[in-house]
């Protein structure tokens, strides 16, 4: 637990964020905790329910992290999108984590001025620029926490007083990254600076592509370099549909931690409808779906509940994997009954779930392909006549006389097998 001071200082930090980052005016909506329901890995050996030691987790953290992710330098491109979702920066870099028998160091390489076109031979070509990250034991793993294929990295302070939330999800060669930033926001009518901040709002995401490659993940690339069977081909059309799959089987496994039960997991049979997240894009939340790839997290986190940040990707069309963590934020530090200051954002959980397709929705079959909305259809185009009791002729006559004095409209056969997928 840090001290008070040091709590303090870190409220000051939370104050100073540029006019920019500041949203006068936002509702603040409070965000939903996550489901109930928890996660494994297919590839681990947690099979049990029980609480592991510390000693048990430790060991079982770097394990994972031997496995999934430190295995050399993971290029890719790093692009920045602002809180509407658009591009802000590119830069080509990679990340590298790099074992050793008790420690992994962790650099940053950045290629100077490099550009997505020069992605094909820039790692060789062009200046690079190397940043010390980290370096990691056992016994220290800083701020990261893994869960089968899946890496959580924060929430960490930035010097700015922003608030970072790193995700990763591997498979294969492959891998990919998004980085939350959070800037502290406060209420309509509040000055900013004026008090402590009510909440922290989405400014800015980082996503990253990253492969074991020689060059990072391009339409190009992967182009001239089809990646091998088991590694994810990054640049393929997704179309938004493959989200919405029957997601389960023998081998689908879900893995869940969090403070007080630690490690969870079991086999997955068949996702739940209330629980497929994926693809989904919440009025309340900030999303970005980018093919393969959808990011989710809260618009503004605030103290009164637990914001929920999510990344799930298909690394191909048979597999889904997604991970998404707790954060708890703008906790009061209090001593003596007076507010010194907040307590540091911490990790409450963390889940991470891999699936595997086993066949399409029912309700899918509903759905009129696109090939088939400008054709003829007879049976749309017949008009039901009305039951009529014959034996009423005055009735009988009635009808037909006002449905001669009714001129028919022309026929629209290619718009009605729209306006039947739209009634669904």
């Amino acid at each position: 637990m840090p001290s008070a001071t040091a709590v303090g200082t870190l409220s000051r930090a939370f104050l100073i964020i540029s006019s920019s980052v500041v949203a006068n005016g936002f509702v603040l909506p409070l965000q939903p905790r996550t489901s109930s329901k928890t996660s494994q890995d297919w590839q681990c050996s947690l099979t049990t329910t029980s609480t592991p030691s510390e000693t048990d987790d430790a060991a079982l953290q770097w394990e994972l992290f031997n496995k999934h992710h430190a295995k050399g330098s993971w290029k890719g491109i790093w692009t920045t999108y602002n809180f509407i979702g658009d591009v802000i920066d590119e830069t080509v870099a990679s990340v590298d984590l790099i074992p050793g028998p008790d420690q992994i160091q962790h650099t940053h390489t950045i290629v100077v001025g490099a550009k997505r076109s020069d992605c094909a031979t820039c790692f060789d070509s062009m200046e690079k620029k190397t940043l010390p990250v980290a370096e990691y034991s056992p016994v220290d793993l800083k701020k990261s926490r893994f869960a089968a294929c899946s890496m959580v990295n924060g929430p960490s302070l930035l010097r700015s007083g922003a608030m970072a939330t790193e995700l990763v999800l591997n498979h294969g060669d492959g891998r990919v990254r998004v980085i939350f930033q959070h800037a502290p926001v406060w209420e309509q009518g509040v000055e900013p600076g004026s008090c402590p901040p009510q909440g922290l709002k989405l400014f800015r995401a980082l996503i990253s592509r990253e492969a074991l490659r020689d060059a990072p993940p391009t339409a190009d690339t992967e182009a001239a370099n089809p990646p091998k069977e088991g590694n994810p081909i990054f640049n393929r059309p997704v179309p938004p549909f493959n989200w919405f799959k029957k997601w389960g089987g023998n081998i689908s496994t879900a893995w869940t931690w969090g403070k007080q039960k630690g490690n969870q997991g079991w086999a997955v049979e068949e996702m739940d409808d209330g629980d497929a997240w994926q693809g989904v894009t919440p009025v309340d939340s900030w999303n970005l779906r980018l093919g393969s790839i959808h990011v989710q997290c809260p618009s503004v986190i605030t103290d009164a509940s637990t914001g929920i940040c999510r990344l799930a990707w298909l690394p191909d069309d048979e597999t889904l994997l997604r991970v998404e963590a707790g954060v708890m934020v703008l906790q009061p530090l209090i001593e003596d009954d007076v507010m010194t200051g907040f307590e540091l954002p911490s990790l409450t959980s963390l889940r991470c779930d891999m699936m595997k397709k086993t066949g399409e929705l029912d309700r899918e079959k509903e759905f009129i392909p696109s090939r088939d909305l400008n054709k003829d259809d007879d049976t749309n185009n017949k008009v039901q006549e009305p039951q009529i009791d014959t034996k009423n002729s005055s009735e009988a006559s009635r009808i037909k006389k006002t449905q001669s004095s009714n001129p028919q409209p022309e026929s629209d056969s290619s718009s009605n097998p729209i306006r039947d997928s739209l009634s669904l």
